[in-house]
């Protein structure tokens, strides 16, 4: 079969097991791989022995002499659902704080402006009886201005 117009790469093509291969054992993979894994697995154990043993007798410049914790470095708590304390109030930071209060004081605000007693209801209140003192008189005006008009209009025809 031909390869076409780009030759493959020099290491070959790929090869995939199937789960029958796996399974017997028998997969495609070179023998010199099998080994390279075996012994990159005892390395890795090797190591774990042995790190165990020098982390108790050496350690890097000072950190064998002074024990020192990280006081920068935070440690993941992990409460359980159980061992969580309903009752505590957490404390709230500055802004939260500042934003409840605010919110507080502009519904305290709010109650007071429906019931008349802040200045800004008391000027409200006075300029909506001028206007209403206004609306008034003008209606009064139109009905006599039309009275007039029907008047005028009644000593024509006569």
């Amino acid at each position: 079969m031909g390869r076409g117009k780009f030759k493959g790469k020099p290491t070959g093509h790929r090869h995939f097991s199937t789960h029958e291969e796996m399974v017997a054992g028998t997969s495609a993979r070179p023998r010199s791989f099998k080994r390279e894994e075996a012994e990159a697995e005892e390395e890795v154990e090797s190591e774990e022995e042995s790190s165990e043993e020098e982390e108790s007798e050496k350690r890097k410049g000072t950190q064998g002499i002074i024990e020192i914790e990280n006081p920068n470095l935070v440690k993941p708590k992990n409460v359980k659902a159980k061992n969580v304390d309903i009752e505590k109030t957490s404390e709230l930071s500055r802004r939260e704080r500042e934003e409840i209060e605010k919110q507080k004081a502009h519904e305290r605000y709010m109650r007071l402006q429906e019931q008349g007693k802040t200045e800004q209801a008391k000027k409200d209140l006075e300029r909506l009886a001028l206007i209403r003192q206004q609306r008034a008189e003008a209606a009064k005006k139109r009905e006599e201005e039309k009275a007039a008009r029907d008047q005028k209009k009644g000593e024509g025809r006569k």
